[in-house]
């Protein structure tokens, strides 16, 4: 089409680079807390920018069941504190911007890009999200999905919203090329019921559409594969692995103690996790 020919257009003059351009790292580590989750990815992403770190893709695993706020929210409007004190979740808040997540280990699959910036040179916003996000429409559809991009970063299927994406980018050392955080959360199975408990906005959005269930909002994955969560989790990878080549790794020890020291000094604290932006 004209617009992809547009596209193709901008990226060779902006030098844009290609995924294989680069060697992908892996890292899929055990389970860790909400808050060092948040940190990791500040962390790895600075990283990534500063030239330190391969582009990387990394694996969650959750520690405990948490609400992730984006970076642009209001907590008081999006979470019912009663009801994420009563069930003992804790609220946590990203530094990528987009709507608020209910996650719960075990019922969440969740993943990080950290690329570099050049990688979506030429390309809008929104164009990004659908770039970054097209190897896992593909991993998809080799466990039997057909999904597609929703903009502006949502993964969706004939049977509603599978998966949410935020993006952050941070500028790299002196102000030099930077990198992206794409960061992606799908539902593999949900408590909706409880998830109607502690997110206010979810009650509005099923209010507003005169929806009763939330699973008709959110449709997790193990009803649509039918696979055990580890099993999806391996298609993804190995998808990734085929198609852009990926080594394993791990977080250098200089990272982790960098990522739990913002814990303590940034997303642990009410300051971030309550301001108003």
């Amino acid at each position: 089409t004209s617009e992809a020919v547009g596209i193709a257009v901008r990226r060779a003059l902006a030098h844009a680079t290609d995924w294989t351009d680069y060697d992908w790292q892996l890292i899929y580590d055990g389970p860790q807390s909400p808050g060092l989750h948040m940190a990791l990815d500040e962390v790895l992403t600075a990283e990534v920018a500063a030239g330190r770190r391969p582009p990387t893709l990394r694996v969650w695993e959750w520690a405990a069941p948490a609400v992730i706020i984006g970076s642009f929210q209001s907590l008081r409007n999006e979470v019912d504190a009663q009801g994420a004190e009563r069930h003992g979740i804790e609220v946590v808040r990203r530094i990528s911007g987009g709507g608020a997540m209910f996650v719960e280990p075990g019922n969440t699959i969740t993943y990080s890009l950290s690329v570099p910036d050049s990688l979506v040179q030429g390309l809008s916003f929104q164009d990004s999200y659908a770039y970054l996000d097209d190897w896992v429409l593909d991993a998809l559809g080799e466990m039997g999905i057909k999904a597609w991009y929703q903009p502006l970063n949502d993964i969706a299927t004939e049977q509603g919203k599978i998966a949410g994406a935020a993006q952050k980018r941070l500028v790299g050392p002196d102000g030099g090329p930077g990198a992206v955080l794409h960061h992606v959360t799908m539902a593999y199975d949900i408590d909706a019921d409880k998830m109607l408990e502690v997110l206010r906005t979810g009650r509005e959005k099923l209010s507003d559409k005169g929806t009763k269930s939330a699973k008709k909002r959110v449709d997790p994955l193990r009803r649509q594969t039918g696979l055990p969560r580890r099993e999806v989790i391996e298609g993804l990878v190995d998808s990734f692995r085929r198609r852009y080549g990926l080594t394993d790794g791990k977080v250098t020890d200089e990272e982790l103690a960098r990522a739990q020291e913002l814990v303590r000094t940034k997303f642990s604290t009410p300051e971030w996790t309550t301001r108003v932006p």
